[in-house]
């Protein structure tokens, strides 16, 4: 009677602790729809998936200094329809930095990523990468930046 008593506890526990995770994010679960199925996909879920539609996906700041920060936004707007989430958005290197809408975007509303990059102790053509984890049907979205570092004289 022990054992089952400990074992109904503790998945009361985590069934409550995986509604507070979801709850502290500010998503709600039924944001995330994966169309995806063990048959294939299914179309009209894939239908509703949110679109992510970049002005740009590269963006060149040219020739810079050694030691320069330089910063870009990339302009996107959710062509889909339903609200776009992005969970994550990560650089290439610790030199690549997004800062990145935390809020899901709805549909027709457009909104900006903004990439730094610290160009200390790098020099010559340099090419960097954000990966941005999202709910659209790809699952993944890619940014790029690219600089020609100029050595401090």
């Amino acid at each position: 009677m022990k054992r089952f008593l400990a074992i109904a506890f503790i998945a009361l526990a985590s069934c409550s602790s995986e509604k507070k995770q979801e709850e502290t994010k500010g998503i709600s679960a039924t944001l995330v729809n994966n169309p995806k199925t063990a048959e294939g996909v299914d179309a009209v879920a894939a239908a509703l998936k949110p679109v992510m539609k970049f002005k740009d996906t590269l963006h060149n700041f040219g020739h810079i200094r050694e030691g320069e920060v330089v910063s870009y936004e990339f302009s996107f707007t959710n062509t889909g329809k339903t609200p776009l989430i992005i969970t994550t958005a990560s650089g290439s290197c610790g030199c690549t930095v997004p800062d990145y809408p935390k809020e899901p975007i709805s549909p027709g509303q457009s909104a900006t990523l903004k990439v730094t990059f610290n160009s200390s102790g790098k020099s010559g053509h340099q090419e960097k990468s954000v990966t941005l984890t999202t709910n659209t049907l790809i699952g993944r979205e890619m940014l790029y930046i690219q600089a020609e570092i100029d050595k401090k004289q």
